[in-house]
């Protein structure tokens, strides 16, 4: 992946910051945002003219404690990184830093720039807007992103807490993986313009860029499930990912242009990094939110659950496992791979090749 995004014109430094990201995602086990995207979210918009391989990154306003980014729809994943850099910087010299940026691209995972700061000792928070897909309760039209709010605390155990999902039931990335799987979105996750549930993976994806289908927001369809919550925090990313840094919202990210063609998508983020040493310290930070979380896990299971999980453990324990032996990389990802090795005339050679 490195090669490849340095052929397409990414400088080496920063195509390593792109594949590690998209590598850190699989090592995680989140297969949704890792090198399954790799060739139809970016290489694909590189070459399709709407997503630059060198990144210009503008700051276009600073103080000591914040800063507006515009990327200039470079490669979202080296915005990101450099964001959140600026942001861990900021918060080690004021205590916290905060970061929000206009016109990027996709930047992967968002708990990738999250963990950025629990490995500084920091809280990190980050948040996007995305093109749309979630439907306001009470309603069928996708107009808000899936728009994750993501959060990373520092631990004394051998892994931050860190929460990354989306605002939805499910994220396209999902269902872009179901379909490459074959296989079908469970009922519930999406709702179409007669309010209906859509199960067919690859008809979905295709309504949600029609506008004829809409995620449901975290909690599901309606009050009955607290929908209502789910839609109230894509929104509240949705402001922090545009209103700060006067960037793009809604409907103004689909990625169409007015006579149907790609554009780019001309996304927005935030990063937030609060230095705990500016309150009662790092270890004091470390030992109460490891507490806290020992207690969550070691409180009664339910009867046939063998054990509790707090937010990022899963990830960390896939990681343990992945970290040396490898990625496990479908059939439809490996032709991928070896397409974009052979298009761009790469020397490289799979051991999953026949």
């Amino acid at each position: 992946m490195t090669s490849a995004f340095e052929k397409l014109g990414v400088p080496r430094d920063e195509a390593k910051i792109c594949s590690d990201i998209l590598m850190e995602s699989d090592k995680r086990g989140i297969e949704s945002h890792g090198c399954n995207r790799f060739k139809p979210i970016y290489v694909d918009r590189i070459q399709a003219g709407i997503q630059y391989p060198k990144t210009e990154f503008e700051i276009v306003k600073e103080t000591p404690t914040t800063a507006v980014v515009d990327g200039h729809d470079g490669m979202g994943m080296v915005i990101g990184y450099r964001s959140m850099e600026m942001a861990i910087q900021k918060a080690k010299k004021y205590g916290m830093g905060m970061v929000a940026v206009r016109n990027s691209t996709h930047y992967g995972i968002a708990g990738y720039y999250a963990t950025m700061a629990t490995q500084a000792g920091m809280i990190g928070i980050t948040g996007t807007n995305a093109r749309p897909s979630i439907a306001p309760t009470f309603g069928v039209e996708n107009m808000l992103g899936t728009n994750p709010l993501t959060i990373g605390l520092p631990t004394d155990e051998d892994f931050p807490f860190v929460l990354d999902c989306a605002t939805s039931i499910t994220q396209r990335g999902k269902i872009e993986y179901f379909a490459r799987e074959g296989k079908d979105t469970p009922a519930g996750m999406v709702i179409g313009r007669d309010g209906s549930a859509l199960t067919d993976s690859d008809q979905i994806l295709e309504d949600l860029v029609s506008g004829n289908a809409a995620l449901a927001p975290l909690g599901g369809i309606g009050e009955e499930l607290a929908g209502y919550k789910g839609y109230g925090y894509a929104t509240v990313v949705e402001i922090l990912s545009a209103a700060l840094q006067t960037g793009n919202y809604l409907k103004m990210l689909t990625g169409i242009g007015a006579q149907g063609e790609k554009v780019p998508y001309h996304l927005g983020h935030f990063f937030i990094a609060i230095d705990t040493e500016a309150f009662m310290g790092l270890d004091a930070f470390k030992k109460t939110a490891g507490d806290i979380l020992r207690n969550l896990r070691n409180s009664q299971v339910a009867p046939g659950e063998e054990r509790i999980y707090t937010a990022g453990e899963k990830e960390y324990l896939v990681w343990l496992e992945r970290k040396d032996k490898g990625v496990p990389v479908g059939e439809a990802v490996q032709e991928e791979l070896i397409h974009v090795r052979d298009m761009l005339d790469l020397p490289h050679k799979f051991s999953f090749e026949k």
